[in-house]
């Protein structure tokens, strides 16, 4: 994505960078099906059958089945130390859903998969004023770095530091807006923490948290945009860091600051020529990178997580079948069928029409129809996230409290009156 791009992509790239470059890692109207979770007032969800979900039937349902399986394997495991699934209003069906999957013997095909779905689940169309909902892309950077500084490495990234603490749960801080998720622990009390200039200042200097180190402050910024990266090592070997927490301070855009300040022109635009622009003066970018105080902690992945890119409750993300969201507004593990009829690129011409399950959160989604789709590691990946900026429709899945006898294939499931979230 070196050249530049002809008008109608460079909007789309603007979009990313005005959106996606605003995450580190989501009017709604009521309705007689109820509403979503405490404190999302007026979120609506409009039970329909499988039928209306456009593409179900060509979908690869028994991949699906491998995403969510991820994820019951990490709620299961949080309601079992302390639950801490009940702080974010996991539903109790959706618990019992997942230990019945994971009593399902070997390897599922497509038609069990669907028929297991269909069985258990109620699709529900999410009600709001707007015609649509917005997706965008994430991925994993692969970057290269050192364990030392050195002339070529030289810009660290940082571990957790031991006084900050989580005011919200690390789930909830997308549907926070601006209110401080984390804050420095005193023995006066919490305090906000440090601000990216400050942090960047000196302000944790000496304090023995580098991490690793990277090329330059441009790659730490882009990698604390997507909350993780696969690091290549001088001697050919690669780690995996993950996000581990950050300051508390909301996101501001620099994309959105750039077009507001004239310095950069939307059909001027690409990834890389926003990354070359930014390093052609150190002090300008380090100057505009300061516009957004939050900053982003990682640590390194080791043994077998290390073998994934982890998403909220440490869930290993699947690419094209793991999906962000407003947890705020949905239940963390619940499928959702995401209908982007313009959204081709990531598919091969055709429409993305596709179960996915709600595996992560970002500071920047917020909203009842709202997700960001992880597309994997490197630079393909990163190459169809930067260009996803799509209207499209979430059918949310939700556990029935009785579960339905299997519909032939081809025929709608049904069965028990749907539990609301």
């Amino acid at each position: 994505m070196s050249k530049l791009l002809p008008p109608d992509a460079a909007r789309v790239l603007l979009a990313f960078l005005v959106v996606m470059v605003v995450m580190p890692l989501g009017a709604k109207v009521s309705s007689a099906t109820g509403s979503g979770p405490a404190g999302t007032p007026g979120a609506s969800f409009k039970p329909v059958p499988f039928s209306d979900l456009p593409g179900w039937e060509a979908d690869d349902h028994a991949a699906a089945l491998g995403a969510f399986l991820k994820s019951c394997a990490r709620l299961l495991a949080a309601a079992r130390a302390g639950n801490k699934a009940g702080k974010l209003a996991i539903p109790p069906e959706l618990l019992a859903i997942c230990t019945q999957a994971a009593s399902i013997p070997g390897t599922v095909n497509r038609v069990t998969a669907k028929a297991f779905f269909e069985s258990h689940f109620q699709p529900h169309a999410v009600v709001h004023k707007a015609s649509s909902g917005l997706l965008t892309g994430y991925y994993e950077p692969v970057l290269d770095g050192s364990r030392k500084p050195d002339p070529r490495f030289k810009a660290p990234i940082l571990k957790r530091p031991p006084d900050l603490v989580n005011l919200v749960e690390e789930a909830q801080r997308g549907a926070k807006g601006t209110v401080l998720t984390h804050a420095r622990r005193t023995d006066k009390g919490n305090v906000p923490f440090a601000t990216r200039a400050e942090i960047d200042g000196g302000a944790l200097a000496n304090k023995g948290l580098e991490l690793l180190y990277l090329a330059d402050a441009v790659d730490v910024f882009f990698m604390q945009v997507q909350g993780s990266g696969r690091i290549r090592l001088p001697d050919g070997s690669k780690i995996r860091v993950h996000y581990d927490g950050k300051n508390g301070h909301p996101y501001t855009s620099i994309g959105r600051y750039l077009i507001d300040k004239g310095l950069l022109a939307a059909d001027k635009l690409s990834l890389a020529s926003l990354q070359k622009w930014l390093r052609a003066d150190p002090a300008r970018a380090t100057q505009v990178m300061h516009q957004n105080a939050s900053y982003v902690f990682f640590r390194e992945l080791k043994g077998a997580e290390a073998e994934n890119v982890l998403g909220v409750l440490e869930i290993p993300l699947t690419p094209g079948r793991s999906l962000a969201v407003d947890a705020g507004v949905h239940a963390l593990g619940s499928p959702v069928y995401v209908s982007a009829p313009k959204l081709t690129h990531a598919t091969q011409g055709k429409p993305f029409q596709r179960l996915m399950i709600a595996q992560d959160v970002g500071s920047a989604i917020k909203g009842p129809e709202r997700g960001d789709i992880y597309f994997g590691s490197g630079d393909a990946a990163g190459a169809l996230a930067c260009i996803t900026k799509h209207p499209g429709r979430f059918f949310v899945l939700m556990p029935r409290t009785t579960p339905a006898q299997a519909a032939p294939t081809g025929t709608p499931a049904r069965g028990g009156q749907a539990k609301q979230q």
